[in-house]
């Protein structure tokens, strides 16, 4: 009897343990298949190239690997819909920029930072102008005399209309008292190209982004709205040395769904600081001119939180529809 009690102790013992055994797998399980981190702009601008040196520092946390996935649109919304339609596993990841806080005030995204999980903040950086190296336009002063002269005559081309480089540009006319005409294209890359084709008189974007143009000798930046010089371009003014009081950036991280598993969110996080902070995923960043910043996921959050405020205020007291 004593020897029968103990064999069923064991045989429940054992399949309790095998019971186990198979959560436990089944949670260290994640991720069993590559990532999808959907870049809501095209190739070619900063956005992309963050997203894409992320994924190449993230392989060594991920042996399945990260895969790009490009889908541009509506300054980003296009995107962001795209992750949020997805099943909210883990698997389908979004490069978030400051559009994330300005298009839902403007009524162009019907979601916001909340319906999302933060991750990761990798990036930010200010707005420029800039114009065509064979343009009239040799500084700031040059641009705001031909805007006032003739309102509404002059082509700006934007990543999209709601973006946040659309949104300084709207700042920037309202402050110095100038009309421009918006022309939004779907990312910084593509509005780049307009300007060197000369489809447009200048473009509204970051100075990481017309980086390689400036140095080619193709573009020049007439200014910079932020609070200090950009290190790299130190001859090229703030707005507020010109008297003209704007300081507008975009910020760039991953976030995902909101609802996905407690333990995907837990492993991302942890990898993600892990890869955030890997001296390559810097050294690439800061090749590409593109101004690094870390945050976690909290901290994140917590920034989206108080731009939406800021920015709420901002677009109600300069009247930006």
């Amino acid at each position: 009897m004593y020897s029968r009690r103990v064999l069923l102790a064991s045989l429940i013992a054992c399949t309790s343990l095998a019971c186990l055994s198979t959560k436990a797998i089944a949670a260290n399980a994640y991720p069993s298949q590559p990532i999808t981190l959907v870049v809501p702009f095209q190739p070619g601008g900063g956005t992309d190239a963050v997203a894409r040196s992320f994924a190449k520092a993230a392989e060594k946390h991920f042996p399945k690997g990260m895969i790009v996935l490009n889908k541009s649109g509506a300054g980003g919304a296009v995107g962001w819909k795209y992750v949020l339609n997805q099943k909210p596993d883990g698997y389908t990841l979004a490069i978030v920029t400051g559009e994330f806080v300005t298009l839902p005030l403007l009524n162009l995204f019907d979601r916001s930072y909340k319906d999302f999980t933060p991750l990761v903040q990798l990036n930010a950086d200010p707005t420029t102008l800039v114009v065509h190296n064979d343009s009239a336009y040799k500084t700031v002063e040059d641009f705001l005399a031909a805007a006032r002269q003739n309102p509404d005559g002059m082509n700006v081309g934007t990543p999209g209309t709601g973006a946040v480089y659309d949104v300084a540009l709207s700042a920037f006319e309202v402050k110095s008292g100038t009309k421009v005409t918006h022309v939004p294209y779907p990312g910084s890359g593509p509005s780049l190209l307009a300007l060197l084709g000369k489809q447009v008189d200048a473009v509204a974007t970051s100075p990481a982004e017309a980086a390689e143009y400036v140095r080619s000798g193709k573009m020049r930046l007439l200014v910079v709205m932020d609070d200090e010089r950009v290190p790299e371009f130190k001859d090229v003014p703030t707005a507020k040395e010109k008297g003209i009081d704007v300081s507008y950036g975009t910020w760039r991280g991953v976030a995902g769904p909101k609802n996905m598993p407690a333990e995907a969110v837990t492993m991302l996080k942890q990898a993600f600081e892990k890869v955030a902070q890997d001296p390559e995923l810097i050294k690439s960043i800061r090749q590409q001119n593109l101004g690094y910043v870390y945050a976690d996921g909290e901290a994140f959050e917590q920034k989206m939180k108080l731009e939406t405020e800021g920015y709420s205020k901002v677009l109600k007291e300069l009247d930006i529809k």
